[in-house]
């Protein structure tokens, strides 16, 4: 496995960046009602995870979906900060027309196959693209994002089943920042040890991974992915994170013990910080380049509103019902 090189850390340290800034940015811009809606979920916390696993991939060849904190993902792979942010705020510009929103970003240029607003509804479709994948000999693998409160759904145990069974590329990353919602793991697995559920679908565990670390991370995925394309069958990792909001933006949930909680792992683990610190003390003279790429993902995030707030809604007829069916 090749050791990343600088150039290429700065570029996880861009991406981490710019994924902070658009989510925090994306907070406020709800608060002050100009992204609507009732749901908005940020990746803020979990950074290292989508840009360590993106990293793994050859875009274009190989797939990713995921759930409802999408947006990380998106900016990760590619995808136009603006088009992104056009969506948030529901407008034409945007990923989907202004008729996605923050649920169901999409992207078929990098075969990023977006968010989903049931839970576990996405795995039975990972697990569909990756029979699709080994039938025609791709060599393409895919990569599904999980939250922990989504392990206990049906879909969860059927699609890990059917990519044991046929032994299909799945990559299974599960995010467990600790809270489904508003409920401990403890308190909703049997066996919180979630990774351990490999076994039951004699898929490969890879256990637990610090989701803080963007280096562990790239290293726990790389090694899944090489056991995929090489026709070994299905990974599954659980990587340790945490949430900075909750579930969702309108969740209330940080009582007095929670945001103790919350604020240690931000002092002890910011997957940014973890970085940052990690770059100044092999490279000398680093903190100039790293202060000049958190300005500039400040100015992308900034631009990014700009042109959403430029861009139209989507307010005719015909827009309506676009996309919605096929002609044939």
């Amino acid at each position: 496995m090749a050791t990343p090189n600088k150039e290429t850390v700065l570029e996880w340290y861009r991406q981490m960046v710019l994924i902070r800034e658009f989510e925090e940015a994306c907070q406020q811009l709800y608060n002050e009602k100009r992204i609507t809606g009732v749901y908005l979920h940020l990746y803020s916390g979990h950074e290292a995870i989508g840009v360590a696993a993106v990293a793994c991939m050859e875009v274009g060849r190989d797939h990713i979906i995921t759930a409802y904190r999408d947006h990380g993902l998106a900016l990760a792979i590619g995808v136009d900060p603006n088009k992104v942010m056009a969506e948030m705020m529901g407008r034409r510009d945007g990923t989907s027309g202004g008729k996605g929103g923050s649920m169901h970003l999409a992207s078929r240029e990098h075969n990023f196959w977006g968010g989903y607003a049931i839970v576990g509804g996405h795995l039975p479709l990972a697990t569909g693209i990756a029979l699709a994948e080994q039938y025609n000999g791709t060599g393409g693998v895919v990569i599904s994002m999980i939250g922990d409160g989504a392990t206990n759904n049906g879909y969860f145990h059927e699609a890990l089943n059917m990519s044991g069974v046929w032994d299909l590329p799945n990559i299974w990353i599960i995010e467990n920042n600790g809270y489904g919602m508003g409920t401990a793991v403890e308190r909703a697995a049997g066996n919180p040890i979630l990774h351990q559920r490999a076994l039951g679908y004699g898929i490969k565990d890879l256990e637990r991974v610090d989701g803080q670390d963007v280096f562990a991370m790239y290293e726990a995925v790389q090694a899944a992915v090489e056991h995929a394309r090489a026709g070994y069958g299905s990974v599954l990792i659980e990587a340790i994170t945490y949430r900075y909001r909750g579930h969702g933006v309108s969740d209330k949930q940080y009582d007095s013990k929670l945001r103790e909680e919350l604020e240690k792992w931000k002092r002890e683990k910011d997957p940014i910080t973890i970085l940052r610190n990690r770059l100044e003390k092999k490279y000398k003279d680093i903190a100039k380049t790293l202060d000049a790429i958190d300005a500039e993902q400040k100015a992308v995030v900034e631009r990014s509103i700009a042109f959403a707030e430029a861009s139209p809604l989507p307010n005719t007829y015909e827009e309506l019902f676009a996309h919605v069916y096929v002609e044939s």
